[in-house]
């Protein structure tokens, strides 16, 4: 629903990589996106009713709300749910470490929980998504301390954009 004809933009921010066990990437610079803003239902439903839809926001939130409820259910029921062009949802397993036969795995001493996993499809897929995406990249003012809380959050950083931009 939202399109680049409302100048919206990805921006991303730099990082260095530290990690020295990755010798490839250590002391490499890396883009990571700036996230704005997470939102809920509430928002998700009123910015939908904006769309000259006949449906009011608590209508919208209300098929939400019982979609994400019922989504859980078929997926602890061992079912993959698909939205069409945004993603199909299955669970996956988070493992401690394998069994080295058959004979003796065991699920408490092999299975650490599930994971949720979702999988782009139709019109969100990786391909379509560099068609549509527009990068820039925001300059970091504010000087941080190396491990600073803020810096891993992006909390609490003032940002100037610079005009280094891109379609991909």
């Amino acid at each position: 629903l939202l399109t680049k004809e409302k100048n919206n933009m990805i921006r991303v921010k730099l990082y260095q990589n530290k990690n020295e066990k990755n010798e490839t990437a250590y002391n490499k610079w890396y883009p990571r996106v700036i996230v704005e803003e997470t939102i809920g239902l509430e928002e998700l439903s009123a910015h939908m009713a904006s769309h000259n839809t006949p449906f009011s926001k608590g209508a919208i939130k209300g098929i939400l709300t019982d979609a994400v409820a019922c989504t859980k259910e078929l997926l602890l029921m061992g079912k993959n749910v698909k939205f069409p062009d945004l993603a199909i949802f299955s669970i996956g397993i988070k493992n401690k470490k394998g069994a080295e036969t058959e004979e003796e795995f065991n699920t408490t001493q092999h299975i650490k929980g599930v994971k949720l996993r979702a999988r782009a499809t139709g019109t969100l897929t990786p391909a379509t998504l560099n068609l549509d995406a527009t990068l820039k990249r925001a300059m970091t003012i504010v000087a941080k301390k190396k491990g600073d809380a803020a810096d891993k959050n992006n909390e609490g950083s003032e940002t100037s954009e610079n005009t280094q931009s891109a379609t991909v």
